[in-house]
């Protein structure tokens, strides 16, 4: 009885022998594949943009590279901005003296026609006035907004928000401190605003 209890014990331990032994070999060629596949050992491939079915681009040459970079600076944001800002407010400040009756009047002397020359300068004038203004705007809030976003290191709506406050206050903070914090608070609801509509 015993011997042949013994003999189904090795019976049994011989039949999970080869089972044990096939279970650990899938076990490391499952970890070798994994190694291939998204370990050490994957093989690193040039994402070709013709191999992908795109138009393949050539690379960019160092001066390219170098005017990407300037492009991106926030010193040439400032610039294109107070650019932009001051041939916009300069068609804005023409066409609302266009449309304002009083341009060319004298106050001393209100019964007196203004002639050409007098409404052309005072057109002229307002102009320029709302050109300067837009200008320094529009170079303050892409100036701090692009420092924002530097120091941040994200690209969302609140980088707005935040210039916008910053710049109304700068402008508001000259008529005292309620105007502000006045003015933090309308241009930063502004800002939000234009972001929500464009995004």
């Amino acid at each position: 009885m015993a011997a042949s209890t013994g003999a189904a014990d090795a019976a049994a331990a011989d039949s999970k022998g080869p089972v044990s032994s096939s279970m650990d070999s899938p076990t490391i060629q499952y970890s070798m594949v994994l190694e291939h596949l998204v370990g050490e050992k994957r093989p690193i491939k040039e994402l070709n943009p013709a191999a992908l079915g795109g138009m393949p681009v050539p690379p960019k040459s160092d001066e390219q590279k170098m005017i990407e970079r300037g492009m991106e600076s926030c010193a040439f944001k400032s610039v294109l901005a107070c650019v932009g800002g001051f041939v916009l407010g300069g068609a804005f400040g023409v066409f609302t003296a266009g449309i304002d009756t009083n341009v060319g009047f004298d106050p001393k002397d209100p019964l007196r026609t203004p002639t050409a020359r007098e409404v052309l300068k005072d057109m002229g004038q307002r102009g320029m006035s709302y050109a300067k203004n837009f200008a320094i705007v529009g170079a303050m809030f892409s100036c701090t907004e692009c420092i924002i976003e530097s120091h941040r290191g994200k690209s969302d709506w609140k980088n707005a928000v935040y210039s916008g406050c910053v710049t109304g206050g700068a402008i508001g903070f000259r008529a005292g401190l309620k105007a502000g914090v006045l003015g933090c608070g309308g241009f930063a609801a502004f800002s939000a605003a234009i972001e929500y509509y464009l995004r």
